[in-house]
Parts: structure tokens; sequence; C-alpha cells
């Protein structure tokens, strides 16, 4: 095999192995999916497994949780890049709307985020309304910057619709968890309990 191709196919299964989301076969379909076009031998590659405290997670997760008890849907690990988490966002809004529900605005990363925060520490929080109404977003965003201070993350943000709410000095440390639900059925899963 190529040594640069296996260098990037390591350096993907090491990605999405700290990344906390994915189990051993996960990982294995989503290389294999990534690089359909090469004729690989998966098997020869080792699943590293991580060890994680959570400790940082914790409080992210508590925040997002929080978060839907303020009727704005906070999502983990929400598609590839902004804009595909963007769409997924409102995708889950419309089945929330399907299943009578009215959240007041949405928060995600995505996975190009947690890399971002696997590598260089840092988690950028993408938050929004659903109307396109500039107010109604930064009311949403002050919540989501203030919930993120609350739980004591050091937060960067210019207080604009414009930009990213980012959490700095984040060390990533998500353990997987198979017991749990992320992505959209979990936002959806729990901005539902949080309503009741």
């Amino acid at each position: 095999m190529n040594p640069d191709l296996a260098e990037e196919i390591e350096e993907m299964i090491d990605t999405l192995a700290k990344s906390g989301f994915f189990n051993t076969d996960e990982i294995l379909e989503i290389v294999e999916d990534e690089f359909i076009e090469e004729d690989l031998d998966i098997s020869q590659f080792n699943i590293p497994q991580i060890e994680s405290s959570n400790l940082n997670f914790a409080r992210l997760e508590k925040a997002f949780n929080l978060l839907a008890s303020k009727n704005i849907v906070a999502i983990h690990n929400c598609g590839y890049d902004l804009e595909e988490g963007v769409g997924d966002a409102f995708e889950l809004y419309v089945h929330l709307r399907n299943n009578k529900f009215n959240p007041d605005g949405f928060c995600f990363y995505s996975f190009e985020d947690v890399e971002e925060a696997i590598y260089d520490d840092k988690l950028r929080i993408t938050f929004g309304d659903f109307e396109n109404d500039e107010k109604k977003a930064l009311e949403i965003g002050n919540t989501v910057k203030d919930l993120l201070e609350q739980e004591g993350f050091k937060i960067s943000w210019d207080g604009t619709v414009n930009n990213q709410i980012e959490i700095l000095c984040f060390k990533w440390d998500k353990m997987y968890d198979s017991e749990k639900e992320y992505e959209m059925e979990g936002a959806f899963n729990n901005f539902c309990e949080a309503q009741k």
C-alpha cells in the first residue's frame, strides 16, 4: 500500500477513535466508505482503544442538556462541517415541529469542530434561531455562552451572530459510551425529555 495513503487512513482512524463517538465497527465502516475507490484490506489497521477521563465532555454534555431545558436544541457531533450541521439542525427542527415541539433555536458543533478540539484544544459552537431573526439568534448565543461559562469553560466570542462561540483551552476527552445516543437522535431525545 502507498505509504501516504496508509498514513492518511491511520490518521483518520486515530481521529475517529479519539472523538469518542464511534465503536470499532463504525470506525471501520466510515473508513471503508471514505476510501471505497481503493482496494483496501481494512482489517490490517489497528483501531486504538482510547482511555479518556470524560471530565470536560461531561461538563459540555451538562451544558447541552441545560440548553434543551431552555428550549434550545443542542446537538453533539452535528454533520461534518458547519454547512452540513446547519442543515441537520433544521432537519431536526422539522422532526420536532412534527412532534408538536417548538424550539427557539439551536446550537451544535460539527465533526470538523471535534477535530479542531482534538488537535488544537478549542471547540467552536455554532448557534442560531430557526426564523432568521437576528435579535432572537443573539439571545440564543448569549444563553449558550452563559451556560458554558456556568460550567466553568473559558469563552471567546465577539457577541455577534456572524461568529461562533469558542471554548478555549478545551481538552477533548470524550470516552465512547455504547449506552448513550448523540448526534441528531440524541439531541431529539434530550430535547423531548427536557420539555416534560
